[in-house]
């Protein structure tokens, strides 16, 4: 049965959450997995569409679809055009939240010992590169 609900609580480095039914009752369990390619827009208050089982630990979402207008609206606030000085072409220029979750996602595949402190610095840095270089808001 699909269930309607919104992220409650999401962990970008450790890559899980909670939903919180829009009927109510128990929190539902959710991997950063299960949001697919669209994993970067993860984030709190995010309306979902779920499908959710029993587990040993209580529930969890096995099927998990953002709710299209606000994937919509999110994808068309987060990302706007830019022309880099000097350059005839444009590029996109990502929020924050988009690079960081894109710079997070390639340590994990580049170098999954990497600790949670040495991820959050390094995306740091990186953040700090793009917004020298106009390639992220803010």
């Amino acid at each position: 049965m699909v269930s309607v609900g919104k992220i409650i609580r999401f962990d970008d480095v450790r890559g899980y959450g909670f939903i919180a039914p829009s009927a109510g009752g128990e929190d539902v369990f959710v991997h950063a997995n299960d949001f697919g390619e669209h994993r970067q827009l993860v984030r709190v208050g995010l309306p979902v569409e779920y499908e959710a089982v029993d587990s040993d630990r209580g529930l969890k979402a096995v099927t998990v679809r953002i709710v299209e207008s606000e994937a919509t609206a999110i994808g068309n606030e987060r990302r706007s055009r830019a022309r880099v000085e000097g350059d005839d072409e444009m590029c996109d220029v990502l929020a924050p939240a988009e690079f960081t979750g894109a710079v997070t996602e390639m340590l994990l595949r580049c170098s999954p010992s990497l600790t949670g402190a040495q991820i959050i610095a390094i995306r740091e840095r990186f953040a700090e590169f793009g917004r020298s270089h106009g390639w992220v808001d803010g």
